[in-house]
């Protein structure tokens, strides 16, 4: 009996504890934060600190005052700017500024020093992606929907730790290959911007689980999105590709330097540095295979890119781009309505990871 009460007294005290650490003044209606009520020692205390719904324009700089915070909510204020005083809180781990007027003239410089795991910028003003949040290098999710962000940039691919980027709801047109970089990736966002395709280089997120693409302007995916072997959802309504079908073939002539590396390739001829200069080395060893099965060819710069269509589910017909290495590789070899390379991509994916790509 004893044993049990000492053990809800050592509840009871962790849960006064904890409430110790939280300090509260959200929906009070306040124009400003004053902490001269707030005793030194309270203020060492206190971990968690939620401003949300109030009527901040500013965060104040005596925030810094609360030098253990972990969690610090300021979402739905009116703030323009946060404060230079935030970059002095050493062990903040989350940080919520959700519906204000923020935009990337709003943070203070060093902002990417703070060791943040968690930020959430959505329903701003934002038309680029702040520099000094790529140099967050603990953050683990980064949400920035909503806003008026344009463009993702390069640097995106500093933030190595990330495994959830939110960027719906902006006019983003084009994913950079650096988001490839992220090796934790899991949940990618990119819902509701005008994006137009997807870089081949995504399927070297061996970790992402989720992709959100729907209402963007895609008629065509990479035929490397069967390699995300961790895909469980890929959501694409609201795009072309969804309503309607678009059939293209655009082809260069290779030129001698290419005609001579496919003959070298393909017929299998050795070659080491000391028979070519480096360069040509080089260059041999970028050949890419035909995806055709029926053919053994390679190319380099010199390409067919063709749309060929792939069953998905049973139900729905989804475009796929195609990279071969001459025509004669896009037309049927037999009675088969679809070409062999829609008959190679079909068969080279498990029924149950068909089943995981969602259209809606």
């Amino acid at each position: 009996m004893e044993i049990h009460e000492g053990a809800a007294a050592a509840a009871a005290a962790a849960a006064e504890a904890a409430i110790d650490c939280v300090l509260d003044f959200s929906r009070l209606s306040l124009n400003n934060f004053n902490v001269d009520s707030i005793t030194d020692e309270r203020k060492r205390d206190i971990r968690q600190l939620y401003l949300n719904n109030n009527r901040l324009a500013s965060l104040s700089s005596s925030v810094s005052l609360f030098y253990n915070l972990e969690f610090l909510d300021i979402s739905n204020n009116g703030l323009l700017a946060i404060c230079d005083g935030i970059t002095r809180l050493a062990k903040l781990k989350t940080l919520l500024a959700k519906n204000n007027r923020l935009d990337e003239f709003s943070l203070p410089k060093e902002f990417g020093s703070l060791p943040l795991e968690v930020l959430n910028f959505s329903g701003n003003r934002f038309e680029e992606v702040p520099l000094q949040c790529t140099k967050l290098l603990s953050l683990q999710s980064l949400s920035l929907g909503g806003n008026r962000l344009k463009s993702i940039p390069a640097e995106i691919e500093n933030l190595t730790s990330l495994e959830m980027l939110y960027l719906g709801g902006n006019l983003i047109t084009a994913i950079p290959p650096e988001v490839a970089n992220l090796p934790y990736l899991t949940y990618l966002v990119l819902c509701d911007n005008r994006i137009q395709g997807v870089p081949p280089q995504l399927t070297r997120l061996h970790s992402l689980r989720s992709l959100s693409l729907h209402n963007n302007l895609l008629t065509y995916l990479p035929r490397e999105i069967l390699s995300l072997v961790q895909l469980q959802e890929l959501s694409l309504r609201g795009n072309p590709l969804v309503v309607r079908f678009v059939k293209e073939m655009t082809y260069d002539p290779p030129k001698l330097l290419e005609l001579a590396g496919r003959t070298i390739k393909s017929r299998y001829i050795p070659y080491s540095p000391s028979d070519l200069p480096s360069n040509l080395v080089r260059y041999l060893d970028l050949a890419s295979k035909c995806p055709n099965p029926k053919c053994a060819g390679v190319y380099f710069d010199s390409c067919v890119r063709h749309i060929k269509f792939v069953d998905f589910c049973g139900k729905y017909r989804l475009p796929l781009m195609h990279y071969l290495c001459s025509p004669e590789c896009t037309s049927p070899c037999s009675s088969n309505s679809q070409s062999d390379t829609e008959s190679e991509d079909e068969n080279s994916v498990p029924a149950d990871r068909l089943q995981r790509v969602l259209l809606g």
